[in-house]
């Protein structure tokens, strides 16, 4: 007899249907499993088999095929170990044909029949929730709070298999209890308020929130560097509904969302070691999976110790800071993945430090330690860098004192009130929210900018010997810093500022 349970897989970060057929027939015991299946997918022979006997059903001694369609698609995960079960109680008349009528299924299946979470959950709800039908999705419970991010879908859920196949023969799916909506409350106490002095850098962070845009610090050990990078997401504002579905989807597939619990709806931020491989950074793999730079999506990169990485690696991210993806291509097939995010660099001046420190210590580099030093960061890679900050030792004086800095909540109502100009400016686009995004020709021309500060700008340009992409890049700063004071123009002092940032890179 043959069954057909439909299914779902996710490639990158979008789902697409798979339709699970079972025949069971006559012949020496066996199984096969066909449509192109990885080896956790082969494996859920053994898996299903013992789950399905241990849960009080019978495994036939005949030939049993399984066939994942479409089958010129690669699967891969434990999630068809659930409807491979159904669709062999159905194909052996252990549950009646047409009770699975109307569902999709995930789920891994434990050998004592228990329902086990798995990856990608979000992204098949979202692909549910397009479709023409009004299918019930039927998943392991603690895969319950994922999934009702998408509100216009049913869902069903049972914490076993004989629990769903009771449930199914008596046609009485039930609704997961109610689960909590997105956690965004902040994770611990940082705050802007914390960092003694620096208030260059603070303002470019600023700056960077309100644009979107990235920035790279220099300075030596212990001035803070870390301290403020690690702040900017208090002062970013909070993610809309479809910014905090993208995040939690490719989080999902990277298998960060944990089981069970309501998932983050804080912007992401991703802060790896420098020893990190282009892969990792990226994305790859054979599946392929996310790399940092789409984990952080919609939040913050933070790259600390940058001069340690190696330049290969750096030099992959000019992509994503150009295009906001990444598309990593496979003999097979290529899969995007979003990398919309703010970039926050830091490294030392020079190899040991010190260079330009005011409390008494030299440096001891040479001059062609400090050249090769600099040179790990790539002109093209620092030609996508929009800002470059100076971070000083701060006095011992400053940190003595007992008045507390700006905190976070004022810096970011500023922010918002400038991303909300930049929405209301960017309306008729569909992927640009921020300045950081906007073509640079567009602004050029739509921007407000006077012509004082096109004067200025011009001629900077010629002076830096500014390529097209950093002469748009300057432009784009000090549109967000016009977005900052509330001003509709771009005047002489915004590109004044703008132009401070980027004359930073050439010290």
């Amino acid at each position: 007899m043959l069954a057909a349970i439909a299914s779902a897989a996710v490639v990158g970060i979008d789902a697409y249907h798979v339709v699970v057929e079972v025949d069971v027939a006559a012949g020496l015991p066996q199984w096969t499993i066909v449509g192109l299946p990885a080896g956790a997918v082969r494996e859920s022979r053994e898996r299903v088999s013992a789950a399905v006997v241990n849960s009080g059903f019978q495994v036939p001694p005949r030939r049993v095929t399984i066939n994942l369609a479409p089958a010129d698609t690669r699967k891969d995960g434990t999630a068809f170990d659930l409807p491979i079960a159904l669709g062999l109680l159905v194909a052996t008349g252990q549950l009646r044909n047409g009770a699975t009528d109307g569902i999709v299924a995930l789920g891994e299946l434990g050998l004592d029949g228990s329902l086990r979470p798995v990856r990608g959950v979000l992204p098949v709800a979202r692909l549910l929730a397009r479709a023409p039908t009004d299918p019930t999705l039927i998943l392991p419970l603690p895969n319950v709070p994922e999934a009702a991010l998408v509100s216009s879908i049913k869902i069903s859920a049972a914490e076993s298999l004989a629990m769903l196949v009771d449930a199914l023969r008596r046609d009485a799916l039930s609704a997961p209890p109610a689960v909590a909506a997105l956690v965004n409350e902040p994770e611990d106490a940082a705050d802007m308020a914390d960092v003694a002095g620096q208030p260059l850098a603070k303002r470019a962070l600023e700056i960077a929130a309100a644009g979107g845009h990235a920035v790279l610090m220099i300075g030596p050990p212990g001035t803070g560097k870390t301290m403020l990078a690690r702040r900017l997401p208090t002062i970013l504002p909070a993610l809309g509904e479809a910014e905090a579905l993208d995040v939690v989807a490719i989080h999902s597939v990277a298998g960060l969302v944990t089981p069970g619990e309501a998932p983050s709806g804080r912007r992401p931020f991703r802060a790896p070691h420098h020893t990190l491989s282009a892969a990792a950074l990226i994305g790859g793999g054979s599946g392929p999976r996310p790399g940092e730079v789409s984990l952080a999506h919609h939040g913050v990169l933070f790259l600390d110790e940058l001069q340690e990485m190696p330049r290969h690696v750096l030099d992959a991210l000019r992509q994503p800071l150009e295009e906001g993806r990444v598309v990593i291509a496979r003999a097979a097939r290529s899969v995007a993945f979003p990398a919309r995010f703010t970039l926050v660099g830091a490294m030392n001046p020079c190899p040991c430090g010190r260079l330009g420190s005011p409390n008494g210590t030299s440096c001891t580099c040479s001059a062609l330690d400090v050249a090769r030093h600099r040179s790990k960061v790539s002109g093209p890679l620092a030609d996508r860098i929009d800002m470059t900050v100076r971070v000083p030792a701060v006095p011992l004086r400053v940190l003595a004192e007992s008045s507390r800095a700006e905190a976070s909540c004022v810096i970011r109502e500023r922010v918002e009130l400038a991303r909300a100009r930049q929405a209301l400016r960017y309306r008729s686009f569909a992927s640009v929210t921020c300045n950081a995004h906007v073509h640079g020709r567009w602004l050029d021309a739509n921007g407000g900018i006077d012509a004082s500060a096109r004067e200025l700008l011009a001629t900077a340009a010629t002076r830096l010997a500014l390529s097209a992409r950093g002469y748009h890049r300057v432009l784009k700063v000090a549109r967000t810093i016009a977005d900052l004071d509330a001003d509709p123009g771009i005047t002489q002092r915004h590109v004044a500022e703008a132009l401070h940032y980027r004359t930073d890179q050439r010290e």
